[in-house]
């Protein structure tokens, strides 16, 4: 049956496309502070990172994290996979090893069968096999719109966990994965994706960011995370302001999808490249239309950003190539000057 769903019809967004822009979260969050101060948690809701991190002792730290969107792609089997490897990938982000996960689910049953629901789920529980992680339960809500996503908890230590905001200057940037899912994204929700691409996008949004465990434990490895909904500039952003300092992106030096261009030349622009640079294009230096296209193109499931000590590169590429993963150098870090505090070259 679900041969003949598409599930992008349901879906108001596309994947990590769908977050609530930075701007509207800063608002959302900026009164919602609490007052108590809880010692042992080392990551949490006062910086802009990817998982919190609680102390437990023991020189050990817990890692929590939660993910979800509507539907990016048409097949519910590949949608489940894409949700639980974005989600998991939080955890790989700081550094660390997951544990287990439990499932989020909203499904709107007057709409689409439930056994399309189960194959989600069957899609979820393949990606967590791959990381060697039980889906443990989850909650699931009858939903106006096809929501899916995990909560993972994972483990770190705590001498190897790596943050977002603690780039130091001369730091190297490298990416991981190459960008423009989201235009690819878009593409498909149109009926315009060429297969080729599609493949490209899918096998990127599936591929685990497992190397983060390694990598954190490269001393040089000053800041580390990955690019998902907010755009690689958005991410950049934060790791920028968060340190204090500048990022400087070489933008012919972005890796992209091969086909992506085709795209931006058909406006296949999803909405969430415009929230994107509505919310943050203040704070980085101009761009021409078609780098706006491709740098504030919400990603799901992206690449590692990577800022790394010059002298730590060689560990870095040892890793990349033992392990297989592509590594892109980008930019780099440099002293705020008073300008953007992103700059494009």
């Amino acid at each position: 049956m679900s041969d003949t769903i598409r599930l992008t019809q349901f879906s108001p967004g596309a994947g990590c496309g769908c977050k609530i822009s930075p701007k509207d979260l800063e608002e959302i969050l900026k009164n919602s502070r609490s007052g108590k101060v809880f010692e042992n948690l080392l990551v949490g809701n006062d910086s802009k990172d990817d998982a919190a991190v609680f102390d437990i002792g023991g020189g050990r730290a817990i890692v929590s994290t939660t993910d979800f969107f509507t539907p990016i792609v048409d097949d519910p089997f590949n949608f489940g996979r894409i949700s639980a490897t974005n989600a998991i990938s939080d955890i790989y982000a700081m550094g660390g090893e997951p544990l287990m996960a439990i499932a989020i689910l909203g499904w709107p049953l007057d709409k689409l069968p439930a056994e399309v629901a189960g194959e989600v789920i069957s899609g979820a529980r393949f990606v967590c096999d791959l990381a060697n992680i039980p889906l443990a339960g989850g909650h699931s809500i009858n939903s106006a719109d096809p929501i899916f996503g995990l909560a993972v908890t994972g483990i770190v230590d705590s001498g190897h966990i790596k943050k977002n905001n603690t780039a130091t200057d001369g730091c190297v940037l490298f990416l991981t994965k190459p960008i423009g899912i989201g235009l690819v994204s878009s593409a498909e929700k149109f009926g315009m994706v060429r297969e080729a691409d599609r493949a490209v996008a899918l096998q990127l949004m599936t591929t685990l960011n497992k190397p983060g465990v390694e990598i954190a434990h490269i001393e040089g490895v000053k800041a580390l995370t990955d690019v998902t909904g907010f755009g690689l500039l958005g991410h950049a952003l934060e790791m920028a302001e968060g340190s204090g300092l500048k990022v400087v992106i070489e933008s012919d030096h972005v890796p992209k999808i091969e086909g992506v261009d085709f795209y931006i030349e058909n406006n296949c622009i999803p909405g969430g490249t415009h929230r994107n640079f509505a919310s943050y294009g203040t704070k980085v230096s101009p761009l021409t239309d078609k780098q706006k296209a491709l740098l504030c193109d919400p990603q799901t499931s992206g690449g590692l950003l990577i800022a790394v000590e010059p002298q730590s590169i060689p560990q870095l590429e040892e890793i990349a190539s033992r392990e297989g993963f592509p590594l892109y150098r980008i930019g780099y870090v440099e002293n705020q000057d008073g300008g953007f505090p992103v700059e494009i070259k």
